[in-house]
């Protein structure tokens, strides 16, 4: 089986880091914004906004592809809370960046990006597996999953 070392990725996006590292995981990819407070159940890593299309699918251990945040500031307590119990996402990306999408990254600790010269929502799908180098700028996208 080929690794990410060795296949070229089928696309590479440039972006702005926000947190720096490096990750490797699954996509989990919405068109549409997260509510944090009272749309995501932190113990599970779960969405739980009743008309989103992630509802009842966890980000836990994924990497977040999404437009942005919505609702109050409590989206970084949310997260923070499902960093503490093991269930938040491993890497995000975001194209609206607002205080909130850039708190929660700080709070989550974990490889985020903005401002890409290709919109990620458009491009990226659940299931494609991802390497996030935030502090280079770049995300690899492997169409269909891990290389």
């Amino acid at each position: 089986m080929a690794t990410t070392a060795t296949r070229k990725p089928d696309l590479v996006i440039r972006g702005r880091k926000v947190v720096g590292g490096v990750v490797e995981g699954e996509a989990l990819a919405t068109q549409q914004t997260i509510s944090g407070w009272g749309g995501v159940n932190p113990m599970k890593g779960e969405v739980i906004e009743s008309r989103h299309e992630l509802r009842g699918v966890s980000f836990a251990g994924k990497i977040l592809v999404f437009p942005g945040a919505k609702g109050s500031s409590g989206w970084s307590a949310v997260f923070h809370t499902s960093r503490l119990a093991g269930m938040s996402p491993i890497g995000m990306l975001f194209t609206i960046t607002t205080t909130k999408a850039a708190l929660g990254a700080v709070v989550l600790r974990v490889p985020s990006m903005t401002d890409f010269d290709i919109d990620p929502v458009e491009h990226i799908e659940t299931g494609d597996w991802l390497r996030i180098d935030a502090d280079a700028g770049e995300v690899q996208v492997w169409k269909g999953g891990r290389p």
